[in-house]
């Protein structure tokens, strides 16, 4: 809820006069319902109630007491919670309303009068930052209350950093009538159709719909968002393999044009003249043979990337094709494990039995696993990652095993993920205090452990090299 709303509808109680009638507090919602007052036309049957709602959203809901809402927040109320807070504000009258447009808090100053005919006054305080909602009531006068709800924050207003764009906003839609907009005069601050209580009223019942009487709805919403954004992430990626393996072909036909020279050109390195006058320019180091083979090779895995990311893209296809139809993915269930044996409970526990034996961590969306020690490397690439996974180590170094989880078959990380991965392995090694260093990079599939080796050793049939800054 902006801020600017949420001021205008204070103030719009504040003018139609308003008083505390009865109180009900849970953990995550307050309501106060008001008294019946013959200037807001309440009837004395169905009162309204202010739901002051911390989770999951913060935000004040205008609600009935006949409404579905209303019961099931009433019937969430904690007796002693509801007890502690009537106390203080049962009977009382709002006089005051305090608050900035920019900033999602509000200051309601309530009086009444005790026993003894002294005038008591205090202040409640909402402040409807998500992640930092919570409720607060504090004494103006010589009684010193303090009770909270949610998360704790200070009695005194928030400084406002700058024009918020919801304040802007309004700036530019109310003009000259922003004053008027902000006292709670204007129906049109809220979209609907009759007097400001009313519309407040729907879109309160609205709200309550989402978050509060369909929640399985939400958690559908939510999965068919992830779902969509994994799927949009797919795509990107398979984009730039396509374009990458396309440009890989183009030396399939230099390879051709070289082979069939080859009885001339066997043995020639560097740039060579083909009969119809084109020159070719080898790899360096490499010979006409090596050359023509190294093309192919790559136009070979071009090729077959191709294959790959075209059956990607059919699954990719489907998957989109069930969302829109509807077909929502079930929420992803924990793996459950066999049951232990006396020799798996074995393996399974490291020496000096301090837990799992890599690390997990989350880059761009990415499971990246960091191994620990010597033996728990070997677990982790050869009976934790998968073959089409990549494996990244420290040249040269004694380090950690690093992994990034490949579920969905891409032939190429990130280079975000790959660096930040590279870091990774980087910082937990022995060259963490030597500067830029180099890390290989490879498939688990290029990886292997010959008979003999030491645990944490390996063999890498091929790989890549990146250099970077150790960085945890």
């Amino acid at each position: 809820m902006d801020a600017p709303l949420l001021l205008a509808l204070a103030r719009h109680r504040l003018a139609l006069g308003a008083s505390v009638d009865a109180i009900h507090v849970s953990p995550r919602a307050m309501l106060l319902v008001w008294s019946p007052s013959h200037q807001s036309g309440q009837s004395s049957g169905r009162g309204w109630a202010w739901a002051f709602l911390l989770n999951p959203k913060p935000q004040l809901w205008l609600l009935r007491e006949g409404d579905e809402a209303f019961k099931i927040l009433k019937a969430e109320a904690k007796v002693e919670l509801s007890r502690r807070w009537g106390v203080e504000l049962k009977g009382s009258r709002l006089e005051a309303v305090h608050g900035d447009p920019r900033e999602r808090w509000l200051g309601l100053d309530f009086r009444r009068r005790v026993l003894t005919g002294r005038i008591e006054g205090m202040r409640l305080a909402f402040q409807a930052i998500p992640g930092r909602a919570g409720l607060r009531l504090d004494g103006l006068d010589l009684n010193s209350i303090r009770i909270g709800l949610g998360a704790p924050f200070p009695s005194t207003a928030p400084i406002p950093q700058g024009d918020p764009p919801p304040f802007l906003r309004w700036q530019e839609r109310y003009g000259e009538r922003l004053e008027l907009a902000l006292s709670g005069a204007l129906e049109d601050v809220m979209e609907g159709e009759g007097a400001l209580n009313a519309r407040h009223h729907a879109w309160s019942l609205a709200q309550a719909e989402r978050w509060l009487l369909n929640p399985a709805k939400v958690a559908v919403d939510r999965r068919l968002a992830s779902e969509r954004a994994r799927l949009e992430r797919l795509g990107d990626a398979l984009k730039k393999d396509r374009t990458r393996h396309q440009a890989s072909l183009a030396s399939k036909e230099m390879a051709a044009r070289l082979s069939a020279e080859l009885y001339r050109l066997k043995g020639l390195s560097g740039p060579v003249e083909l009969l119809d006058g084109s020159r070719l320019e080898l790899p360096s180091g490499m010979n006409a043979e090596d050359a023509a083979q190294r093309w192919f090779a790559v136009a070979k895995r071009g090729e077959r990337g191709l294959a790959r990311v075209a059956h990607l893209e059919a699954d990719r296809l489907r998957q989109w094709k069930g969302l829109e139809s509807g077909d929502v993915p079930p929420p992803s269930k924990p793996k459950t494990k066999p049951p232990m044996t006396p020799k798996s409970m074995r393996e399974e526990k490291r020496a000096g039995g301090k837990g799992q034996a890599f690390r997990s961590v989350m880059i761009e969306g990415f499971e990246v696993l960091v191994g620990k020690g010597d033996a728990d490397n070997d677990r982790l690439t050869f009976k934790v990652a998968a073959p089409l996974d990549w494996w990244l180590h420290v040249a040269g170094v004694p380090g950690s095993h690093v992994i990034i989880r490949n579920p969905d078959k891409l032939s190429e990380a990130p280079r975000e993920v790959l660096e930040r991965a590279a870091e990774l392995a980087a910082f937990h090694s022995k060259a963490r205090v030597g500067g830029k260093v180099e890390v290989h990079v490879c498939r688990v599939a290029d990886v292997s452990k010959p008979r003999g080796f030491e645990p944490g050793k390996v063999m890498l049939k091929s790989w890549k090299a990146i250099r970077v800054y150790p960085k945890a």
